[in-house]
């Protein structure tokens, strides 16, 4: 069985209430060591993975969208179940609510999405073995030199949609 062969990927929260499906491959799937993301998970790490919005699909209720700070000042938006408060994806503010960043612990399966790249291991728990041999960056990294063509096509895609929303931000700014 290929990589591809397993999609689409259905996820969702722990009482059900949040179901999602993944329709395809997500463009890359980090896994982020920064103190942010071990404090918002309460976990060493987060495991991300960034797909277009329009290839996640609601099954269920709808999430709660909960403003909350970033490292980057800018803020993010995390979606989490009403009832339970999981959280089962993030829109960050460079992109807004055209990529998400999806919780890869909440698939049904999440075996299919180890993470692409470790980012931000400077911050990482000092027990955290990476495997050796996995890409791995002390901070955030150059885009092209990680991501799969296709995920670079499939972004190239995006950009007006991401470029016309960060105008939208500027705009609102002024």
């Amino acid at each position: 069985m290929t990589a591809s062969d397993v999609f689409p990927l259905d996820g969702g929260c722990d009482c059900r209430f949040i179901r999602y499906r993944m329709a395809t491959r997500p463009l890359f799937v980090h896994c982020c060591h920064c103190r942010w993301c071990q404090r918002e998970s309460g976990a060493s790490f987060a495991l991300n993975a960034l797909i277009e919005a329009e290839r996640v699909a609601p099954l269920g209720g709808e999430p709660e969208l909960i403003d909350t700070p970033s490292n980057s000042g800018k803020g993010q938006k995390i979606a989490r179940c009403p009832k339970c408060q999981i959280a089962v994806w993030s829109n960050y503010s460079g992109v807004g609510p055209i990529i998400r960043f999806v919780r890869v612990g909440t698939l049904d399966d999440p075996d299919h999405l180890p993470p692409d790249i470790h980012i931000f291991t400077a911050a990482k728990q000092p027990w955290v073995q990476i495997p050796q041999g996995a890409p791995a960056v002390p901070q955030y990294y150059e885009r092209d030199s990680y991501w799969p063509p296709e995920s670079l096509a499939r972004r190239l895609l995006l950009l007006p949609r991401i470029e016309a929303y960060q105008a939208s931000l500027r705009d609102s700014q002024r």
